[in-house]
């Protein structure tokens, strides 16, 4: 009797590529994980980078927006000094610049007659700054046509305010006036000094052709004579 062997099973032919697969399966896994957790990381960035881009504004105080009210009419007496101490009882008070009333008599004359009474300048009109654009606008209905002062025996007691609030207006537009209010002032001073001149030369270019008729006349009279 012929004894019956077991066939042993065959190792299968691609062992070597099966573990090759199970280990770039496991690889990919750890990529794909490492990928989940880079964007998660990601993502926490940018929420820490936007909740400290929120911190850094909140913690930058917002700029005050200035307003300007402009007096149009400024009693006698009243000077920078007074105007700021008056209006500090309403708000905090910028820059104040009050317009100087034009002497007669040119420039030079004022300048002169500036520096013997400062105290007696009169003032024409007047802009005020104030620190908060809601106080500025504020104020103009609390004070416009009320008295300066209540006391009777103060200088404005007889005397209004006329102010208005000046919407969009900024101290630089009032520094651009100025400028072009003296360029313009500078350029009509030149003209009229040009002008002077040249009538003055005219005026003595026609006395010496007078003075030259007058001796032609005189020479003619002689040759008559003679």
């Amino acid at each position: 009797m012929k004894k019956k062997t077991k066939s042993l099973p065959s190792p299968p032919q691609n062992a070597e590529e099966s573990e090759d697969d199970v280990e770039q399966s496991q690889e990919d896994s750890e990529i794909e994980k490492d990928d989940d957790n880079d964007d998660d990381d990601d993502e926490m960035d940018l929420a820490n980078f936007n909740a400290s881009a929120k911190a850094a504004t909140a913690t930058v105080p917002k700029k005050r927006k200035k307003g300007i009210i402009y007096i149009s009419n400024i009693p006698k007496h009243m000077n920078v000094t007074r105007m700021r101490e008056i209006l500090s009882d309403f708000g905090k008070v910028g820059r104040i610049y009050l317009q100087p009333e034009k002497q007669p008599g040119g420039p030079d004359k004022a300048k002169k007659k500036n520096k013997r009474k400062k105290y007696n300048i009169h003032f024409t009109e007047g802009w005020v700054e104030f620190e908060s654009k809601r106080i500025a606008k504020q104020i103009v209905p609390l004070l416009n046509n009320k008295q300066i002062s209540t006391r009777k025996k103060s200088q404005f007691y007889d005397s209004l305010w006329s102010m208005k609030y000046l919407p969009r207006f900024k101290w630089v537009h009032l520094t651009e006036r100025m400028n072009y209010e003296q360029a313009v002032h500078k350029q009509r001073l030149q003209t009229e000094v040009s002008q002077a001149r040249k009538e003055t030369t005219f005026f003595q270019n026609n006395l010496d052709k007078s003075e030259h008729l007058k001796k032609l006349a005189k020479k003619a009279k002689k040759l008559e004579k003679a």
